[in-house]
């Protein structure tokens, strides 16, 4: 088992836990052990061969041990069994709803025996919930628009799990060894869409086992995949099964020479195949899965690769990010198409967080995991006091770990760390901090972590007065969407870049997979509008700051270059990029003010 299914089982626990109603700091040992374990470089598979060893980590006793050799030998462990004899499985759908936590999901169980989104969804049509404590008409509502968020995220998976299962299988098919010539993803997540369905992965056939007995060989090797719950199809040239987590696979069995045109009839959109093809069509010549061909199919154009039949449609090749009919295929006649970034275009990482809030590793631990991603720079933007559940830094505890953040630049770290905070936007727009503590930081992050319902009109007027504030630089997470889980707040789009635009202000494309936020749509927004952009991982640890090359495939998808996109810069152009904080105007940032006439 890998460290994630180790870590979602321990998680599931502890949130059962709390809908049994354990003491806060049982069910909270689960979740730190979780957590931990999610961010390990190390296998616990590995480690629990070695207790004395895996005791060493935080928060790992004789007890946890004891889970961690269980769930390794078995896939669960008793106290999880226990649980779920008591409570049913679908339990734990519920709390993915926005509205509802451990205590009205235990509620809701006790009162109405609802153990399912299904469940929920009748009571609360029924009005059933209006009038009981803790709920309220409201909050009926509120739980109705979380279960439609459910239902429309169902059977979709983040992008990071659907790269891990490809990865995996990639790497059991690859076992098979010279009887293929190449593995490829294709889909969703070779186009690097915020979440995945199914996955499509297409396997290439070395010229001497193109027989059917062979292709049958090797439909039977990856079909012994250990991950493979229920096989759903195995025909003449593709196999289809689901992995445990409920995640589709097709996989297709392929002759080199249709490699090109299978490659771009699966990548997808559907939208740009039907454009590519209605192209094909007012060139006399067709295209499918197997070829481009003349209208006939008697003679084949091309077909081996991507870029050849693209070449022959007249068209530059275009980046599979692009792939969505919305520009991109007058831009590839035209030569228009951008000059997207890539990841060795980053130079540092704007959002992070330590020990000091909710963090799991030091500044030191953050700055040397960055650097050796070849960063530059990196900003430790702990909570503010506001997010009390996250460990918030009040003014004292700020001003103290400014100071260390300082310090730990004296010691020679080899990457520049700056002193950063992720400031709370209130109810009402204002900062979380005073001025006088905002002015101390080298970048002030800022978002929103409450108040997500209001009204379109009054969370625009709390997002203007936010980037009206002369201390703001950059927007963090800037719609507060949680895929699969929370839909993004609701203001107006237009008004706020136009408002960040006019301050100076950045928004950020949050690489946490669970965000990628802002989303591809909003990020060409930026573009076409002139915004500065930045790219953040959010991470809780060390190994999360891999997490930028998702941030880095969102703006891909966004259409954006190295110039659109300021943490590119080395660390004194970036810092002067930045908004000036009052009394700080820089000269640079003088110059292209006067250039621009503003």
């Amino acid at each position: 088992m890998d460290n994630k299914q180790i870590a979602r089982i321990l998680r599931e626990t502890a949130q059962l836990l709390e809908i049994d109603g354990a003491i806060i700091g049982r069910y909270r040992s689960y979740e730190k052990a979780a957590e931990l374990i999610d961010g390990l470089p190390e296998s616990i598979e590995q480690l629990v061969k070695e207790p004395e060893k895996l005791k060493e980590l935080p928060g790992i006793g004789d007890r946890m041990v004891e889970h961690l050799q269980e769930i390794v030998k078995t896939g669960d462990y008793a106290l999880r069994r226990k649980l779920l004899k008591k409570y049913p499985a679908s339990i734990l759908d519920l709390l993915q709803l926005q509205s509802l936590g451990p205590k009205k999901v235990a509620f809701l169980w006790s009162n109405f025996k609802a153990g399912t989104v299904a469940d929920v969804e009748r009571i609360a049509k029924e009005g059933r919930l209006r009038d009981l404590p803790g709920f309220g008409e409201k909050s009926e509502q509120n739980i109705l628009k979380a279960v439609e968020v459910f239902k429309k995220s169902s059977g979709r998976f983040h992008i990071h799990t659907a790269e891990d299962a490809a990865a995996a299988v990639v790497s059991h098919i690859k076992k098979a060894g010279k009887a293929i010539q190449s593995v490829t993803s294709a889909g969703s997540l070779r186009r690097g869409k915020e979440t995945v369905g199914d996955l499509d992965l297409l396997v290439t056939l070395a010229d001497d086992h193109t027989s059917q007995k062979h292709v049958d060989a090797l439909a039977k090797h990856i079909l012994a995949f250990p991950g493979v719950d229920q096989t759903l199809a195995h025909g003449e040239n593709k196999v289809s099964f689901t992995l445990k987590n409920g995640l589709q696979v097709d996989v297709r069995l392929l002759e080199v020479e249709n490699f090109g045109a299978a490659l771009l009839y699966f990548t997808g959109s559907k939208e740009h195949n039907v454009a590519l093809r209605g192209r094909a069509n007012d060139m006399g010549l067709t295209l499918n899965e197997y070829a481009l061909a003349t209208l006939k199919g008697e003679k084949r154009v091309a077909g081996r690769t991507e870029e050849e039949i693209y070449s022959k449609l007249k068209l530059d090749f275009i980046p599979p990010e692009l792939r969505e009919n919305s520009g991109e295929i007058a831009a590839a006649e035209n030569h228009k198409l951008p000059n997207l970034l890539t990841l060795k275009d980053m130079k540092g990482d704007l959002q992070m967080h330590t020990t000091a809030s909710d963090g799991k590793h030091s500044i030191e631990e953050m700055a040397e995991a960055a650097r050796e991603l070849g960063h530059h720079y990196i900003a430790i933007t702990d909570h503010s006091k506001a997010v009390t559940v996250a460990n918030g830094l009040d003014e004292k505890r700020l001003t103290a770990h400014i100071k260390k953040i300082h310090s730990a630049n004296d010691t020679g770290l080899g990457i520049r760390v700056l002193a950063g905070s992720e400031v709370d936007i209130l109810k009402n727009g204002s900062l979380d901090y005073s001025d006088e503590i905002l002015a101390q930081l080298d970048v002030v992050v800022c978002s929103v972590h409450s108040y997500f319902n209001l009204d379109r009109a009054a969370m625009t007027e709390r997002m203007l007065a936010a980037i009206e504030n002369p201390y703001t630089q950059i927007i963090a997470h800037p719609t507060g969407r949680l895929l699969l889980r929370r839909d993004p707040f609701d203001y107006d789009m237009e008004k706020i870049l136009e408002a960040c635009a006019v301050h100076g202000v950045a928004m950020e494309c949050n690489s946490y997979p669970d965000r990628l936020d802002l989303k591809d749509v909003y990020l060409r927004m930026c573009k076409d509008r002139g915004v500065k952009v930045v790219i953040s991982t959010d991470s809780h640890n060390t190994a999360n700051l891999s997490f930028i090359r998702h941030g880095v495939t969102m703006a891909r998808r966004g259409w954006l270059e190295k110039k659109d996109v300021i943490n590119t810069l080395p660390t004194a152009e970036f810092l002067d990029a930045l908004r000036p904080k009052p009394g700080t105007a820089r000269p640079g940032s003088q110059k292209r003010r006067a250039a621009k006439g503003t």
